[in-house]
């Protein structure tokens, strides 16, 4: 059955892997799509209303997913292997953007979700992204972020984070377990390579919080001086780990100002074609 964006909610097969997901706005062919990627602990729920905003700051469409392993998608195997983000960038996101019909936009990662989305663009040839938006990416670990992630397992093992995170997952342990005993292996960060960054060559918008717990703007700086395409850096106070939540106004705005721009870009691009 093909895909059907109007559907607004429901499950798409990719791979064999049944994933949930949600779409709002204007279909691909009809307006640039965003693919919102969540965080190493999200899913379509989590983003609570932020897609629906996106998509009315922007009038683009707005297509979020649960990666395998969270939300109301299939389990993944565990463990998950340590470069899990390539992974993800470079075999199951080529075959979801298909999927959907998706024809032309931006990729738009959460933590998680942002390496990924760097990850996709640096390793993958696929001229229909045409520029990535950032928000707290992770290019190497920081011993701050690792700790926050340590102490995240043991409110999981005996506090109640595993009960909060199991009224959004199908499969919590899976969830949890597949993000935090990654992080937390010793090897982690040679599979977390920025390599990926070296080969950007589409404008990227970056975001991130002034106070981030997991990430120090030394994460920020790694893209801005390796990219060979354009970087917007927007750094905002009195905002942590989560932009969208912490300061959604500044970050509609910045994307849609990013998006206005990206446009500009494209039509002077096909007029001098």
């Amino acid at each position: 059955m093909a895909f059907d964006w109007m559907q607004r909610s429901g499950f798409v097969s990719v791979g064999g892997v049944s994933l949930d997901y949600a779409t709002h706005g204007q279909k691909p062919g009809e307006a640039p799509t965003i693919v919102l990627l969540h965080e190493g602990l999200g899913c379509v729920a989590l983003w609570r209303d932020f897609p629906e905003k996106l998509a009315e700051a922007t009038g683009w469409g707005v297509f979020v997913y649960s990666r395998q392993g969270y939300g109301q998608s299939d389990p993944a195997p565990l463990p998950r292997p340590l470069d899990y983000m390539k992974r993800e960038a470079q075999e199951a996101l080529p075959k979801l953007l298909d999927a959907i019909g998706f024809e032309n936009g931006i990729l738009m990662g959460h933590s998680d979700g942002a390496t990924i989305a760097t990850e996709y663009a640096g390793g993958v040839e696929d001229f229909r992204v045409r520029g990535l938006i950032l928000m707290a990416p992770h290019f190497f670990t920081e011993a701050m972020g690792l700790r926050e992630i340590a102490k995240a397992k043991e409110t999981y093992d005996s506090g109640d984070l595993r009960a909060k995170l199991a009224k959004y997952h199908k499969d919590v342990d899976s969830a949890f377990r597949g993000w935090n005993d990654s992080w937390l292996h010793p090897d982690f960060d040679d599979a977390l390579t920025s390599d990926a960054i070296d080969y950007l060559r589409i404008p990227a918008l970056v975001m991130q919080g002034r106070e981030d717990q997991y990430g120090t703007l030394a994460q920020i700086r790694e893209i801005e001086t390796r990219s060979y395409a354009p970087v917007d850096v927007v750094v905002l106070d009195a905002c942590r780990h989560a932009p969208q939540f912490d300061q959604p106004e500044q970050v509609l705005k910045a994307v849609s100002e990013f998006t206005v721009r990206l446009g500009r870009i494209e039509a002077a691009e096909v007029e001098v074609a």
